[in-house]
């Protein structure tokens, strides 16, 4: 149950909802995949005008709390993006580095064990298949549709489950 003392939350994807991750697709496209390069290219990543602007609207009425598929060990570039590109605080949900599941899963896993204790206003994220088990959840969902879609990217979200 929500405690309805706090605020609700708005909870943000990154890669390509606040992230324009086109810079780093070609090593997603390479075989095999190169998962350390694209990674490492993140702090490099331009922020999504559209993304950044709804976050700081949620933000006046919501906690902001992110939630991606990109793995632990990515957590200082990520947190120093937020910071350098403006974005409000909030917890940052990572995937673990071992895990392989499906964005989808991984993702609605972290909104339900969320919505035990906060209200969730809204979830925006790029990925369909997320946002798809999201609505079905009965969770409010903002498709981000800014970015550049990469067919690269979505394999990746759904079949490797590396982001």
């Amino acid at each position: 149950m929500a405690d309805t003392r706090e605020r609700p939350v708005a909870v943000f994807d990154l890669d390509n909802t606040l992230a324009d991750t086109a810079h780093r697709q070609h090593f997603l496209e390479e075989r095999p995949r190169n998962w350390d390069a694209f990674f490492a290219a993140a702090p490099a990543d331009p922020p999504l005008a559209e993304g950044v602007a709804l976050a700081l609207e949620q933000a006046r009425a919501c906690d902001v709390v992110y939630l991606t598929g990109r793995p632990e060990r990515c957590r200082r570039d990520t947190v120093d993006w937020l910071a350098a590109h403006g974005l409000p605080e909030g917890p940052v949900h990572l995937r673990r580095d071992a895990d392989r599941r499906p964005a989808r899963f991984t993702k609605l896993a972290i909104l339900r064990r969320l919505a035990r204790t906060r209200e969730i206003r809204v979830l925006v994220d790029d990925d369909d298949l997320v946002c798809d088990d999201a609505e079905r959840a009965g969770f409010t969902v903002v498709r981000a549709r800014w970015a550049e879609r990469s067919a690269a990217l979505e394999d990746a979200q759904e079949r490797e489950g590396r982001t």
